[in-house]
């Protein structure tokens, strides 16, 4: 940031998430904490010499030597990972300032010495909690919620005709020279079934060589693919519809309602499709008057976004999908934020960033969808 815009900071006389005053820093571990809270948000400018109201006190040469001493002692050695804060010396009203400007963490979650992982709320920080913590790994991409064990689930928790299903469409059916239907296939017994898709490994070694478990339990997304009854083991990964009377979500009048729905991502996706078909309006298309007519929205469109918030969804925010139908619009809402790095914009150009991977990979076997990064083009298309 140019010097006259920093001046403008202090003059404005008020703090904000990514704008600190510091009158002074007077011990090491202080300035750890504002660093690591800074870093583990988006970034921002921590000014010292300046009380909180913007009035500028001023520090010493010999102050400021110290602190520049300290910021680097506490980027290097103190703070884990290690981060990179600029400093500049900046004179306003005759007086001498210091402004760190520290980096958005490209590597978060950042710690102090002491283990804590600060975070920024409005002017102030507090300490990150665990689950806050868990998504910032999820955003540097060095966790996945989807490769996490469920610690109660096993290989008999899994529907072997949904996984012999996903077997015929991911291996034998592109691969077969002999005829067979998907319903023949999966009448075979499982050790047939993984012989015709190309595997000598045991049903519970193809499941862990496929990352849908450990060799012990089920990881989330073997359970959330074909699990029996994965609502058992997490009772919030479902999905709940609604269709209101009107255009406003206070409404209290419904036109139709349902239980939470349960069950795989296949049965999710199902039963959900159904539920907003069968509250949509059919228009004539064609100049017959005896046409069917079709759906006022694409099912395309419905089929597109309705996968993407099963598959692209925040599994570490426990929480359900929700799809609310009013007069003039389906809202879908999927828990969780974009994932990091990714806008709108670049959204709706194709560029993708896999939150749960493993799922990205395999539900493309039982789910309409391609695993391209290209579903909501063809949904807003």
């Amino acid at each position: 940031m140019e010097v006259l815009e920093i001046i403008k900071l202090i003059e404005r006389g008020f703090e904000t998430s990514s704008v600190q005053f510091k009158r002074r820093i007077d011990h090491i571990n202080q300035l750890s904490q504002e660093i690591v809270a800074f870093a583990n948000t988006r970034g921002g400018y921590l000014i010292i010499g300046v009380e909180d109201n913007g009035e500028v006190i001023g520090l010493s040469a010999a102050e400021i030597r110290k602190l520049n001493q300290w910021i680097a002692n506490v980027s290097t050695e103190i703070i884990r990972p290690p981060i990179s804060p600029l400093t500049e010396v900046i004179n306003i009203q005759g007086k001498n300032v210091l402004v760190a400007e520290v980096p958005k963490g490209a590597n978060i979650p950042y710690y102090t010495n002491e283990g804590i992982a600060f975070v920024k709320k409005g002017s102030d920080k507090r300490i990150a909690p665990p689950e806050e913590i868990l998504r910032m790994f999820q955003r540097a991409g060095k966790l996945y919620a989807d490769e996490g064990i469920v610690g109660n689930a096993s290989a008999s928790c899994i529907d072997e005709q949904i996984f012999k299903e996903f077997l015929y469409h991911k291996f034998y059916q592109r691969s077969a020279r002999e005829a067979m239907s998907v319903g023949e296939f999966k009448k075979l017994r499982m050790d047939e079934a993984l012989e015709k898709s190309g595997t000598q490994a045991s049903f519970n070694t193809a499941l862990k060589n496929m990352a849908f478990s450990d060799g012990n339990h089920l990881t989330l997304a073997g359970l959330l693919l074909f699990g029996k009854n994965p609502q058992q083991h997490r009772p919030m990964f479902a999905v709940q519809c609604i269709s209101y009377a009107g255009n406003d979500i206070s409404g209290t009048s419904f036109r139709d309602s349902a239980p939470p729905f349960e069950g795989n991502l296949k049965m999710l996706f199902e039963q959900a499709m159904a539920f907003v078909k069968r509250n949509l309006k059919l228009v004539q298309v064609e100049k017959s008057f005896n046409s069917l007519g079709e759906l006022e929205i694409p099912q395309i469109t419905l089929e597109e976004l309705l996968v993407n918030a099963l598959v692209h969804r925040d599994y570490f925010i426990n929480a359900s999908v929700k799809v609310m139908m009013f007069d003039n619009r389906v809202e879908i809402i999927s828990p969780g934020k974009i994932p990091n790095s990714l806008t709108i914009e670049n959204i709706t150009h194709g560029q993708s960033i896999s939150r749960n991977p493993v799922l990205c990979q395999n539900a493309q076997f039982l789910l309409p969808y391609k695993g391209m990064g290209s579903g909501i083009p063809r949904a807003i298309a």
